[in-house]
This record gives C-alpha cells, structure tokens and sequence, in this order.
C-alpha cells in the first residue's frame, strides 16, 4: 500500500479550508443582471449558413483553418452547428482550405 503524504493542516493561509482569512469581495447587483449578447447569426436572423459565402465563414477560421470555439466566436450552439457544417461542405468542395 502506498504511503500517503499529509500536509500539515494551517499551513496554507489562502485556503479556504484552514482557519484562513477570506480574501473574496462579494459582488454588488443581481446575479445574471448582464445583458446577453446575441450571435451574429441570430442578431441578422439568419436561418441558413450559406456554405458558398466564403467571407463570413472565414470569420469563424482562425488563419491555420482551425473553427473557433463557440466561446470565442460567439455563436450560440445551434448557429455553432450550422457553421460547423457549412466549412466542412465548404472543405469538401475546396473553397476552404483544411489547413494552411
């Protein structure tokens, strides 16, 4: 059986566990009071990623032809799709690169 390590309990004065200080502020307002942002697709209303429109999906490639993350971009999960699948019909008919 293998030896467990202890560490001494206090040492750590930032831990929350301890008999530490706490160091957190509390936020003022309401939770989730911020303005939702919309993504791009859904702020125009588009319902169809046009696999042919070359200029808006190379927003959604970074310069390796790596697709961003929903996080980054800004998509919402269902444009997120649609986008993932028009650069990959895009890809297959060499309009986009796979790669640079």
């Amino acid at each position: 059986m293998p030896r467990m390590l202890k560490k001494p309990i206090g040492t750590n004065r930032n831990s929350s566990f301890g008999g530490g200080r706490q160091t957190r502020k509390k936020r003022m307002g309401t939770p989730g009071a911020r303005e939702r942002t919309q993504c791009r697709f859904c702020r125009n209303s588009i319902k169809y990623i046009d696999y042919k429109d070359v200029s808006t999906l190379q927003k959604l490639l970074t310069n390796r032809g790596k697709i961003y993350s929903r996080k980054r971009s800004g998509n919402c999960a269902g444009c997120q799709r649609k986008a993932k699948k028009a650069i990959k019909r895009a890809r297959y008919i060499a309009i986009l690169p796979y790669t640079t």
